[in-house]
């Protein structure tokens, strides 16, 4: 009967230990681009950032980087009086292509990444009204944790029918 008590704690800590980070994502959305922004004229953005992609979240201090080569530079965001968006004023201090990124300030600090921008041309289409995150198309932790989940739980099963199938069975 021991032995059945070991797989146990341990499925029981492997179901535990994700649960535990479960919540820590936010999505990040951007209400215009830089594109067609001058050198040295200023970026002003407004910056939503939602646990889950849909609760907004307060109290968090995100921060917007642009990096052109060597040139890096950090802008911190304001909250503003709505909940969950945060206001950030950007200059790019030179033309050329930047990337830029949004820590969400969050939990795990995720970075959001954006497609590279021109700066310095004038700009022929209206930019997006609205631009979220490129995240590299990745698997979605919600998913992995459930797959994860259901791995262990199936494991246990088959451990326990294992144990009962093993046991002498009384007269």
């Amino acid at each position: 009967m021991h032995r059945f008590f070991i797989p146990l704690a341990l499925a029981a800590a492997l179901i535990a230990a994700p649960s535990a980070l479960a919540g820590g994502w936010a999505t990040v959305g951007l209400d215009s681009t830089p594109a067609g922004v001058q050198p040295g004229d200023p970026w002003d953005v407004n910056v939503t950032v939602l646990q889950h992609g849909r609760t907004p979240l307060t109290d968090v201090q995100p921060t917007l980087t642009i990096r052109n080569g060597d040139a890096t530079k950090t802008f911190d965001a304001k909250p503003t009086d709505k909940p969950g968006v945060y206001a950030v004023s950007v200059t790019f201090p030179s033309a050329g292509k930047w990337t830029y990124e949004v820590n969400d300030g969050f939990i795990t600090q995720q970075p959001h990444t954006f497609p590279a921008v021109q700066i310095g041309e004038p700009v022929s289409a209206p930019a997006a009204a609205t631009t979220t995150a490129d995240d590299g198309g990745g698997v979605n932790l919600a998913w992995l944790l459930l797959g994860g989940v259901a791995f262990v739980l199936a494991a246990l099963i088959l451990l326990v029918r294992r144990h009962q199938r093993h046991e002498p069975q009384a007269a």
